[in-house]
């Protein structure tokens, strides 16, 4: 029996907050700007594994609503990098049959340019027939903002808000909710990052930071969710 084979029937979903990049960066005496794209190549590499293992679903958390009080030249460049990964990366996303999706507010009123916007729009229609691996990207992400608009969605089309109207109202609709979540960098907190979904994900926090993940610790957190026993609330 392969890997593959072994994980798939179990695992459907690995969600990732990938955080300490600019703390890497930081402590090699690098600008934080380094530490993101030293940050694009993990998860390139992840990607890549998650592929092989055929991991049906991923999300990576990369753009936060919060994280537009960072400075202008950090947020810029980060942007830059993204634009980079999702128009000359696409190619090889596409060869891996990989299908992207994103999650987030990407409205006209959102404080996205319109040039990313155009980006990923394009990244998503370009991938939509790909039946491997999805990628869900968070850009401009805000677990209170997903659920706000989701109710504010339901609620201007009539539609009785319930918890399946609600799931079905958020950016995941469709889509498993994650079975595990792996934050890199020490820290033990969510950080807004999908309050519905990971109602009863199992959280792996480890210490190392994103820039230094590699597929060795993805398969470290594999295997502590291979001894874990989902109850789902059951005693």
């Amino acid at each position: 029996m392969n890997e593959a084979t072994k994980i798939q029937p179990k695992l459907k979903h690995i969600a990732f907050i990938m955080d300490g990049n600019g703390r890497w960066a930081t402590r090699q005496g690098l600008p934080r700007l380094a530490g993101h794209k030293a940050a694009m190549e993990s998860m390139q590499a992840l990607v890549e594994e998650l592929v092989r293992l055929q991991v049906p679903y991923a999300s990576f958390y990369a753009f936060s609503t919060e994280n537009w009080s960072r400075s202008v030249e950090e947020v810029t460049g980060l942007f830059a990098l993204l634009e980079h990964y999702f128009t000359k990366e696409l190619d090889r996303l596409k060869a891996q049959n990989i299908r992207l999706q994103f999650l987030g507010d990407h409205t006209e009123n959102s404080r996205l340019s319109p040039s990313i916007r155009k980006i990923i729009a394009e990244a998503a229609a370009s991938t939509a027939g790909n039946t491997g691996t999805t990628l869900l990207i968070a850009l401009n992400y805000g677990g209170h903002d997903e659920l706000v608009r989701a109710a504010q969605g339901l609620a201007a089309a009539g539609t009785p808000i319930t918890p399946a109207s609600l799931e079905g109202a958020l950016d995941t609709a469709g889509i498993p909710n994650p079975d595990l979540l792996i934050r890199t960098s020490g820290e033990q907190r969510l950080s807004g990052f999908m309050p519905w979904q990971l109602a009863y994900t199992e959280l792996y926090f480890t210490p190392t930071f994103w820039p230094d993940f590699g597929p060795t610790h993805l398969h470290e957190a594999l295997a502590w969710y291979a001894g874990r026993d989902r109850r789902f609330g059951k005693a």
